[in-house]
């Protein structure tokens, strides 16, 4: 009988001093304050420029905040090693995977096959096509930041025509046609008696135009664009772009383009040609140093596509998943950010967002 108790009481403290060395330790799953964590990957298209350097940051601050794992991979912008890297992901086991695409189809059958695994897959940043298995695509509304953007443009020029090149990123990318599209939109609705509705028909033409002879114009409104260059969102690719198009066409009024860096190129081709009084106005992206040029009147104006919203939101869609249960068929395909046309009038407001 003595042997027996003693044999109780000497189970009861390994059991006591078993589980006390488990809640020190923390089981698989868990964080270092108990909550559950997670295992990320992040495909990332790129880092050759700051917008994706800082939105590569943001996913993995707001995961360490969490205290989820979060590995990078980035593709160099080679569609195979983007491919590559989300089956890498998925053999890796991941709870979901955010993917920055480099382009809309091809990374479509990788998607596919993440989601095929059971691994949801929230794209950030570019779109993808319809017929992939993601969850939600987060990104900033592109249509309406250009739109905004084109409305202030448009008012302030008043009267004047404005004869304008364009720096695009790359062919076939849905953010840069939303982005350019946008800015046609507002400009021709601010200097017309047209809706936004029949603005963006307009619009519409006004890039068909383009696409299929190289310049477009919309009489109504005094646009022309004279020139559409490839700048690879860059600004070494936005200066090469620019510098044959500034060349051909001394009598511009206005450089558009699809980012700032690309622009911040247009301003190096312009100031080597001796052309001044060009105003830059893009659809995107935000970045503390145009912002910086915009507040002391070097540039006209750009959207609001911060990384930081981004990464926030692709994170909020992200625990509903993993942390709630939501189910990831049940999301909108499209996720978007607030829009916003930042101008010296209100550059203060959005600094902090900006990269």
């Amino acid at each position: 009988m003595k042997y027996s108790k003693l044999f109780i009481v000497i189970a009861g403290l390994v059991f006591f001093l078993a589980a006390c060395g488990g809640e020190d330790s923390g089981s698989d799953g868990d964080s270092a304050d108990g909550e559950e964590s997670f295992d990320i990957g992040f495909a990332i298209k790129t880092q050759d420029s700051p917008y994706f350097v800082s939105l590569v940051e943001k996913v993995e601050e707001y995961g360490e905040e969490r205290g989820w794992n979060v590995d990078v991979l980035d593709a160099g912008n080679d569609t195979t090693v983007e491919q590559d890297n989300i089956n890498t992901f998925v053999s890796q086991g991941k709870d979901l995977i955010f993917v920055d695409a480099i382009d809309p189809s091809s990374v479509v059958p990788a998607i596919n096959a993440a989601a095929d695994a059971g691994v949801p897959v929230i794209n950030l940043d570019s779109g993808v096509d319809e017929d992939a298995n993601d969850v939600t695509t987060v990104y900033s509304d592109n249509e309406q930041n250009g739109r905004l953007v084109g409305l202030e443009y448009g008012e302030e020029m008043g009267d004047e025509e404005i004869i304008a090149i364009l720096l695009s990123g790359a062919r076939g990318n849905v953010a840069g046609l939303e982005r350019r599209t946008g800015l046609f939109a507002g400009i021709i609705e601010s200097r017309t008696d047209f809706s936004e509705d029949e603005a963006w028909e307009a619009a519409n033409k006004f890039e068909s135009d383009l696409s299929s002879s190289g310049r477009a114009t919309n009489e109504d409104a005094g646009l022309t664009v004279v020139g559409q260059g490839w700048g690879n969102w860059t600004e070494e690719a936005g200066l090469s772009a620019s510098e044959d198009l500034i060349t051909a066409n001394a009598n511009l009024t206005t450089a558009l383009g699809e980012n700032e860096q690309m622009l911040f190129g247009a301003m190096t081709a312009l100031d080597n040609a001796g052309i001044s009084d060009v105003d830059l106005v893009s659809a995107a992206d935000g970045a503390q140093e145009a912002m910086d040029l915009i507040r002391d009147g070097e540039y006209f104006a750009t959207g609001l596509n911060s990384p930081t919203l981004v990464a926030e939101t692709g994170y909020e869609v992200a625990e509903e998943i993993l942390v709630n249960g939501a189910d990831p068929e049940s999301f909108e395909d499209i996720t978007l950010t607030e829009p916003a046309a930042i101008t010296s009038e209100n550059v203060d407001e959005y600094f902090d967002l900006g990269f």
